[in-house]
Formats: C-alpha cells, sequence, structure tokens
C-alpha cells in the first residue's frame, strides 16, 4: 500500500508509475476523488462535534440556572443524528478509498530500468557456461529412464500440472529442501514452518489479494486460500505487530508446498516440472531497517548465487524491468538457471525489495530506537530455492553421456549416494 499523502502531493509520480508498471493510472484519479470525499466528511463531523460541544455546554448552564433547555437539547440529539449519518458515510467511503489504493503498484526504484516485457529485463552478470553437448535428454526422459518421476499417475490421481515423484526422485526433492534450508541457517536465518492456508487478511497483506485472487486456490467454507509462497504466512507474523529496536533486522527461512492456479500457455512451456500447479520452495524473508534495505537486498541474490554455485549450475542473474517486476515490488532480481535439453533459461529465484509497501497493508512497524515513534519496516523477500526448476536444471546439466546423473557433492549426504543410474 501506498502513503496516501504520497499520492496527494505527488499525483504525476504516482500516474507515471502506474504507466510503467502497465497498470492504468486513472486509478488515481479515483483515489484522489475519494481521498477528497473522506476530508470533507471528516471536516463536517468535526464541526458538528464542535457545535455539538457547545451546545451542551449551553445545556448544563441553562439547567443549572433553572432555565428552559429543551430547544437547545433537540438540537444536540439532531446533531448527534447527523453525525451518525456521516460517520457511515465515512466508513463506506474509507472502505472504498483502501480498496482503490491496494489496486495502485508500488513505486519502482530509480535504479529499475524502464520496460515493458521480459525483453526489457537487464541482465547483471552469469556465471558458467550454456556450451552446447552432443548428448542432451530432457528431463522427463532422464526422469522415466531413471525412475525419478511420474507426470501420467499424477495426472489421473489430481489432474494436468501435478506429479509424483519417485525413488531417488523424491529423495533428490527432499536433499535439495534440506540443503537450502541448512545454508539459510549458517547465514542466520530463523527457519520457520508455517502454515499452508492463510486467511484473507494475511493475502492481503502480502499484495496478493485482491490483485491475483483468481490465481490462488480458495477453500470456501473455511475462507482460507492455499499459499503460492511461503513468503504470505511468514511476512504476516509479524502482521500488526511494532517490533522492538533490538528486533530489527530480522530474518527468517522457511519450507513450504506451494499452490497456484495459473499453469500458463499450453505446449512445451508447461511440461513435467517446467510449470506446475504444486511445488516445494523455501523462502527467504527479512524485516529490515529502511537505510539497510537495499545491501539486504544484495545479500539475499549473493547468498541465492552461491546455492547455485555449489550445485554446479550455470545461471545468470536479472534486474527486471518495470514491466516485468511483481506488483508489489519496489525493486526485483531473478535467477535462472540453465536447461540445456530445453535451450532456455528457468526461473528458480526471484528476489524482491517492497520497501513498506507490504508492512503498510500488514501494519508491521518497529521502533528506530527505545521510546522512539514506530515507522514501518521494509520487507524483503525471496526464493532460497524453488525446487521444480532446480530440478530440471540440475538433471539436464548433471547427465552423463550413458544415461546416469552426477549428484553435485553439497547433496551428497542429503542424497546418499553420488551417482544416480
Amino acid at each position: 500500500m501506498l502513503d496516501i499523502r504520497v499520492v496527494r502531493e505527488q499525483p504525476d509520480m504516482v500516474r507515471d508509475n502506474c504507466r510503467k508498471k502497465l497498470t492504468d493510472d486513472s486509478l488515481v484519479d479515483a483515489v484522489l476523488t475519494l481521498d477528497e470525499q473522506r476530508r470533507e466528511i471528516i471536516g463536517k463531523v468535526e464541526s458538528l462535534k464542535a457545535v455539538r460541544n457547545s451546545s451542551s455546554l449551553e445545556v448544563a448552564a441553562k439547567k443549572k440556572a433553572g432555565e428552559p433547555a429543551d430547544e437547545l437539547i433537540e438540537k444536540v440529539r439532531a446533531i448527534g443524528d447527523d453525525i451518525k449519518v456521516l460517520d457511515s458515510d465515512l466508513r463506506d467511503v474509507e472502505g472504498k478509498l483502501t480498496e482503490a489504493m491496494s489496486w495502485l503498484p508500488n513505486i519502482a526504484h530509480h535504479t529499475v530500468p524502464v520496460g515493458k516485457t521480459a525483453d526489457d529485463n537487464v541482465e547483471v552478470r552469469r556465471s558458467g557456461s550454456c556450451a552446447e553437448r552432443q548428448y542432451r535428454k530432457d528431463h522427463l526422459e532422464i526422469g522415466a529412464a531413471l525412475g525419478l518421476l511420474d507426470f501420467e499417475r499424477g495426472a489421473k490421481v489430481t489432474g494436468s500440472g501435478f506429479g509424483f515423484l519417485t525413488g531417488k526422485g523424491a529423495r533428490l526433492e527432499r536433499a535439495l529442501i534440506n540443503y537450502s534450508l541448512d545454508a539459510a541457517a549458517a547465514a542466520g536465518y530463523t527457519e520457520i514452518v508455517p502454515p499452508f492456508v492463510v486467511n484473507p487478511a494475511s493475502g492481503f497483506g502480502t499484495g496478493q489479494l485482491p490483485k491475483s485472487a483468481e490465481e490462488m486456490y480458495f477453500v470456501e467454507k473455511d475462507e482460507l486460500y492455499l499459499i503460492p509462497t511461503a513468503e504470505v504466512p511468514i511476512t504476516n507474523y509479524h502482521r500488526d505487530e511494532v517490533l522492538d529496536a533490538a528486533d530489527v533486522p530480522r530474518s527468517y527461512a522457511g519450507y513450504s508446498g506451494c499452490f497456484r492456479r495459473e499453469a500458463g500457455s499450453h505446449g512445451k512451456e508447461t511440461r513435467g516440472f517446467l510449470r506446475v500447479h504444486q511445488f516445494n520452495k523455501v523462502e527467504l524473508v527479512h524485516f529490515a531497517r529502511p537505510e539497510d534495505s537495499y545491501n539486504v537486498l544484495e545479500s539475499m541474490v549473493a547468498h541465492v548465487e552461491s546455492l547455485l554455485t555449489k550445485l554446479g549450475l550455470t545461471y545468470r542473474v536479472l534486474l527486471l524491468c518495470t514491466g516485468d517486476m511483481t506488483f508489489g515490488g519496489s525493486k526485483t532480481y531473478d535467477i535462472e538457471v540453465w536447461a540445456p535439453a530445453e535451450q532456455r533459461w528457468l526461473e528458480v529465484s526471484s528476489c524482491t525489495n517492497f520497501e513498506t509497501f507490504q508492512a503498510r497493508r500488514a501494519n508491521i512497524r518497529f521502533r528506530p530506537e527505545a521510546g522512539a515513534k514506530p515507522e514501518y519496516v521494509h520487507t524483503l523477500n525471496g526464493s532460497g530455492l524453488a525446487t521444480p526448476r532446480i530440478l530440471v536444471s540440475l538433471l539436464e546439466q548433471h547427465q552423463q553421456e550413458n544415461g546416469s546423473i552426477v549428484v553435485p557433492d553439497v547433496l551428497v549426504p542429503y542424497v546418499g549416494c553420488s551417482v544416480i543410474e
């Protein structure tokens, strides 16, 4: 959520940001209209309360003097009725204002490139080689040959976009989760196991609701949403709290299943683990002081890069343009791995600084020092890592000519073998 003062004082800047983020800039006019209505109603209420207070004093004085006060009493009662009507109007306008504000995207950081599509993203750096290989079975062929995954039975049991991991495939998945969690713990993150379902307030707090409601699974009977990422419950862990100065910065790492209805277009883009409705992910969440948050963002990216380097995967880091970044983000880096058989890059992590956007929605504040006035924290999150596309890249990059898969050294203790064959 943006600060209403920013919209009020810099409407042209907010309109320009809407256009850069491919959002209808007329939302700004709707917000300004509702804000003006709200302030007008508040002004009327305050004026009526002032008249009521002075009239009440007159009533008290007349009663004390033994003079009739019926007319004044009726006037006070009528003013009270008018205030009740205006209070109702104010609640209605404030509800509409909150709704309108919730559709305004966050302000992009000044270092974010302006663009409309993924083609306008900027490659910051890459590591490893994308050189052509003589043998390059894709992850589905490898998985079938080695008994690692089964999407046919996944479709039978649940539907398209769901699959089974079996045998060493399941063990490899668990290895990636444990490796990611252990690496996060070593880097100072507090491990947390969140709920896999959240209430609507939590979805609103992190910006998934109302904008992305159609992409989420909703359990109507219980009014709960299956989480699209552990970012949602972990960020809301401190919703409606004021953290002490000593508690910020604070960082968490949590594993969860992730559930997303949107599966993209049909065809090669959605084969196997390239895009699924359910997947596993270890999420990194930071609550940072505003002056430190962009240094924290860079450290998150460096952490993810270290994970990929130790997995022996070719990867690149992209700075997303305004039109391709998230609705709530101020600045986002995507980290992508190379899939040789697919001959394309696959996103496996997205690290974002939301500044105060989520904190305002979720009402998460901190005291910069003991006794100081509370301020909104900056929230950041990133995938560290999402497993499906890591598996795709790992199987395709580490396949051998004889069809076996070399297990990265950092995963051997978890998998229990150095080669899958």
